[in-house]
């Protein structure tokens, strides 16, 4: 049996977060990607915001290959990049046939306007195509907000309890898959002492971690602007930004907890920066999920 380096307890924390962080990244996407598919829109996400992610993925995946990182790392960037073209592509699909859906509406729409008597049956709607959809929307809300509050709360709580749930689960999932790596070998302690060989890694592959950390930290921007500007978050999935924060401070963890050394933090600087800084933007979505919420209560103000 191979000897390994003692475990410290400064070190299995080490593991133990990298190991919930990956499951964190794994499962990312899900939520939003069910989100949309029950909604049949994809009119709360920001396509500017994937876009950027996903080059942002495209050089962590370059500057892992170029920096002969080791195959897990790479595999797991590989992965980035399939799940991002998948939540993309959905995301296409959905705003393409909403957007025909539309246009056809407006044709009705512009149609009726023609009709003399349509017209002055209901003249309110007149010129404005999709002004039924419109409507419909805000009488929705409107009927919603005259329910009593205290279901409201009971939603939102369940909501919260689910998501908080969901985050438990993931933890537990990464603590277990870490605990069966180490027994089984597959996970092992790294000495601290071989951290100066990451100062070695090729300048373009450093250039290129920095620049996967500008494309995550500006990523987030366009969707900040999206919620600010519409006044809701309607349509984001907010376990996947649970997740998201998540996974950025395990990975952060994990890596300050192996070593604290100079070298060995400039050598993970770039993808410090880039899950350590993405993690402000996150909370200021989680005050934007607090404050607009689903757009219901701003809507029933302005009726």
């Amino acid at each position: 049996m191979v000897a390994h380096s003692p475990l410290t307890a400064q070190e299995a924390l080490s593991g133990v977060f990298g190991s919930i962080s990956l499951a964190s990244w794994i499962f990312l996407l899900v939520p939003q990607l069910i989100e949309n598919y029950k909604s049949g829109s994809a009119d709360g996400i920001s396509l500017a915001f994937l876009t950027v992610w996903f080059i942002g993925d495209i050089t962590n995946l370059a500057g892992a290959v170029w920096a002969g990182l080791v195959p897990t790392v790479i595999a797991l960037a590989v992965y980035f990049c399939f799940a991002d073209l998948i939540l993309i592509s959905q995301c296409v699909y959905y705003n393409m046939k909403n957007s025909r859906r539309t246009r056809k509406t407006s044709t009705r729409s512009q149609d009726s306007v023609e009709a003399p008597l349509l017209g002055r049956r209901d003249s309110s709607n007149i010129g404005l195509p999709g002004s039924h959809r419109r409507d419909s929307a805000a009488s929705r809300r409107r009927r919603a907000s005259s329910l009593p509050t205290i279901v409201d709360v009971e939603e939102n709580g369940s909501e919260w309890m689910k998501n908080a749930m969901s985050i438990v689960g993931v933890c537990v999932v990464g603590a277990a898959g870490w605990a069966i790596a180490w027994k089984t070998g597959v996970w092992v302690p790294q000495p601290t002492d071989d951290d100066t060989a990451g100062t070695e890694m090729a300048l373009g592959a450093q250039i290129l971690g920095y620049a996967s950390a500008v494309c995550y930290l500006g990523a987030r921007i366009p969707q900040i602007i999206k919620n600010q500007r519409e006044k809701s978050c309607e349509g984001l999935s907010l376990l996947f930004f649970m997740l998201s924060l998540l996974g950025n401070a395990t990975y952060g963890a994990g890596i300050i907890f192996h070593s604290t050394e100079k070298e060995y933090i400039l050598t993970n600087l770039p993808w410090l920066i880039g899950s350590l800084g993405t993690m402000v933007e996150d909370v200021t979505i989680f005050i934007q999920f607090r404050v607009f919420g689903n757009g219901e209560s701003s809507s029933a103000l302005e009726a």
